[in-house]
């Protein structure tokens, strides 16, 4: 059975005269009467009752046209529907965010202020291979991750996170000063709290952890609380909101870590990707060097 075949079946099924379908299909009437016929042959029964010009399905007939109906009903929506796909894939950019996420979600959150129509996928798998831009994260003396499309590095300094008020005489503190103290981190699934905790193995002392949490807010408040101290990447989180705590520099070894900015190349010729990389990258370079 041929595609064509069946279209020329639906047809004639419907208007049950060969010569007004003949018509329609802009074919000779006896072209689509021996379709009928080689239809019939490779089904191996008659699905027409004939009188003259006019034809009427018979019990094989309306069989076939129940099934058939719907099945070419959906293959005729096909085409919409990828189009509509490709569409939405166009207008639709993929973030795996492993790092800064508080950042990459105001950089989300001012780029659809102009770009109402763009979709954003955000989800923060480290095993993931499928993004559009991947924002990753390495201490800085590290080996770089494997390139993948366009690549932006922008360096981030790390403090310590202490009451303003227990560190007030100082502006900087050695990791001896800190050993001792209950530590307020990310949990152990973050990139941010593998980079601290390389840092302390660095210094010889694994910090003692009085509360960890997923949530950047949760980990600032208890800090701001007095309730331990902790580190704190400059840019990403931003100025201390809160006069009770303060921001010290480790003094040992300069402490710090890489914002990895990956475009993935086989997105290249997608526009909104391209564009929102490049946003995201003047975003980042620019909330590293405001003011603190």
């Amino acid at each position: 059975m041929e595609l064509m075949q069946l279209r020329y079946f639906l047809e004639v099924a419907g208007s049950q005269h060969i010569t007004k379908s003949a018509e329609k299909l802009h074919i000779a009437q006896p072209a689509l009467t021996q379709s009928l016929k080689r239809l019939e042959e490779d089904l191996g029964v008659p699905l027409f009752f004939r009188q003259g010009r006019n034809i009427r399905l018979n019990e094989y007939g309306q069989h076939f046209y129940r099934s058939l109906a719907p099945v070419i009903e959906h293959l005729d929506r096909i085409p919409e529907e990828l189009r509509a796909m490709a569409k939405l894939d166009a207008d639709t950019v993929r973030l795996n965010v492993l790092a800064a996420s508080t950042l990459v979600t105001k950089a989300i959150i001012e780029y659809k202020k102009q770009h109402t129509g763009l979709h954003f996928q955000v989800f923060q798998n480290s095993l993931s291979d499928i993004s559009d831009i991947l924002i990753t994260t390495k201490e800085r003396h590290q080996t770089p991750p494997e390139r993948r499309g366009n690549e932006t590095v922008i360096h981030e300094k790390i403090f310590l996170a202490a009451a303003a008020e227990k560190y007030r005489d100082t502006d900087s503190v050695s990791f001896s000063e800190i050993a001792q103290e209950g530590f307020i981190t990310l949990l152990g699934s973050r990139q941010f709290r593998a980079v601290c905790d390389r840092i302390c193995r660095r210094a010889g002392f694994k910090p003692k952890v009085l509360f960890e949490s997923d949530s950047p807010t949760a980990v600032q408040n208890m800090i701001a609380a007095n309730m331990g101290v902790g580190f704190w990447p400059e840019f990403t989180w931003g100025k201390p909101e809160s006069g009770e705590m303060k921001l010290l520099t480790l003094r040992d070894f300069p402490c710090g870590r890489d914002i990895v900015i990956l475009r993935n190349e086989s997105r290249e010729e997608n526009r909104n990707v391209r564009e929102f990389y490049l946003f995201l990258k003047e975003y980042f370079l620019k909330n590293s060097k405001a003011p603190k």
